[in-house]
C-alpha cells in the first residue's frame, strides 16, 4: 500500500503510517529498528531495493532521506517536505517512508527524521553515497548506534580510509569492510590449520578497491609482520599469498566467484568465495550495533604503512599478476623479503 503526501508534515506522515497498517489488518508494529538511508535521487532506487531485501532478514521501519537540490535562489528559501508512505507488500516485511526535502529543510534533516524514530529501538544510519568526512558528528548520524558508509563509492576511497581512521568513533563501519569478512574467515581458518610462523603477506587486487586495503591492513595489524599491496585487473580482491616457514598459504580467486586455497603439504581446494551484493552486505552490518573494535584497530594501523608493490608496471587491462602455488621449498616472494625488516611472529591470528 502506498500514501503520496505533498508539502506535508512529520506528524501527518505518522498518521498516514498507522492509517496504512490499519487498512491491511496489521495495527502491531513488530520492527527491530529504524534504518535511515541517506541519499541522492540517483542512488535512492538502488538503496531502497537493498534496504528492502536485507528487511526480510531485520524487520525495520526504513527512512529514506533525499535532499533535493533546489534550482533557484527562491526555491532555496521555500522549505517544503514530500513524502512517500509504504507499508505491506510494498515495503518488503517493515515500512519505509520515502522523504524527500526541498529549500532551507535540507539543512534540517535530523529535525524531520526524529518524530518518525521507532520507538525504544536502536537506530543506524547508512551513506550510500557522498558520506560525511566524520558521520558521528553529523546531525543524523548523532542519532544513531551504528553509521554505515561504503568508501568504495568515494572518488579517492584510499585517501577517504586515512580521513575515516583520524575521525573513527565506535559505531562507525565500512561496506568495503563488511566484503572481506569471508576472506578474513577463511585465511584465519587457514592459519588454524598449520603450526608455521608467517613472515610476510602480499594481498593482490583492483588499484582502487579500498577492500584490498582494509585486509592488508588487518593482516599487518594482527600478525605484525610486512605486509605488501599489490594491483591486478580485478574483479575486488584477487588473491592473498603468506609465506610461512612451512611453505606458502595462498588464497587465490581469479574469477569473482570461486577460490583456491593451497597449502603446503595438504591438496588444494576450492571454496565459494563470490562477491556480495550491497543488499547481502547491509545485512550482515544490521546482525550487530555494537562497536567493530576489529575495523577500528585495522583502520588505524594506517595505509601509509603497507608496501607498495609493481611500482609503474600495474598489469594491462584483463591481466592479472601470476600468484605461484605452493612448492616444497621454502617461497623466497618480495613478502619473504621483507622478513629482515620486522621480527617473526606466530601464525595464528591474534
Amino acid at each position: 500500500m502506498k500514501t503520496d503526501l505533498t508539502d506535508t508534515t512529520a506528524s501527518k506522515i505518522n498518521k498516514a503510517l498507522v492509517k496504512a497498517r490499519r487498512a491491511i489488518g496489521t495495527p502491531a508494529v513488530g520492527m527491530v529498528l529504524t534504518l535511515v538511508i541517506v541519499t541522492d535521487e540517483e542512488n535512492a532506487y538502488d538503496a531502497l531495493k537493498a534496504a528492502g531485501d536485507a528487511s526480510r532478514e531485520h524487520p525495520s521501519r526504513t527512512l529514506v532521506v533525499i535532499k533535493r537540490v533546489s534550482r533557484s535562489p527562491r526555491d532555496r528559501t521555500q522549505s517544503r517536505l514530500d513524502a512517500e508512505v509504504r507499508v505491506g507488500a510494498d515495503a518488503g516485511t517493515g515500512e519505509t517512508v520515502v522523504l524527500r526535502l526541498h529549500g532551507e529543510v535540507v539543512d534540517h534533516a535530523q529535525s524531520v527524521v526524529l518524530p518518525l524514530l521507532l520507538p525504544d529501538a536502536p537506530v543506524v544510519v547508512w551513506w550510500p553515497v557522498n558520506a560525511p568526512l566524520d558521520p558521528a558528528n553529523d546531525p543524523l548520524g548523532a542519532l544513531a548506534q551504528r553509521r554505515v558508509t561504503d568508501t568504495y563509492a568515494c572518488e579517492q576511497p584510499v585517501k577517504e580510509l586515512a580521513a575515516r581512521a583520524d575521525a573513527y568513533t565506535p559505531g562507525d563501519t565500512d561496506l568495503s569492510w563488511t566484503r572481506i569478512t569471508p576472506w578474513r574467515s577463511m585465511l584465519a581458518a587457514a592459519l588454524d590449520q598449520v603450526a608455521c610462523e608467517v613472515q610476510g603477506v602480499e594481498v593482490e587486487g583492483e588499484e582502487f578497491n579500498p577492500s584490498c586495503e582494509l585486509l592488508a591492513m588487518w593482516l599487518a595489524d594482527r600478525l605484525d609482520v610486512p605486509v605488501r599491496r599489490t594491483r591486478s585487473a580485478g574483479p575486488g580482491l584477487t588473491a592473498v599469498r603468506m609465506d610461512t616457514d612451512c611453505g606458502p598459504i595462498v588464497l587465490d580467486r581469479a574469477d569473482g566467484s570461486l577460490a583456491t586455497l593451497a597449502i603446503q603439504g595438504q591438496p588444494r581446494r576450492a571454496v565459494a568465495l563470490k562477491r556480495r551484493d550491497t543488499a547481502e552486505l547491509i545485512a550482515e552490518e544490521l546482525r550487530r550495533l555494537d562497536p567493530d573494535d576489529t575495523y577500528a584497530s585495522a583502520l588505524r594501523y594506517g595505509v601509509e604503512r603497507l608496501k607498495q608493490g609493481n611500482g609503474g608496471d600495474a598489469p594491462a587491462k584483463g591481466e592479472r599478476q601470476a600468484v605461484p602455488a605452493p612448492v616444497e621449498s621454502v617461497a623466497k616472494g618480495p613478502a619473504a623479503e621483507a622478513t629482515a625488516e620486522a621480527p617473526v611472529k606466530r601464525a595464528a591470528v591474534k
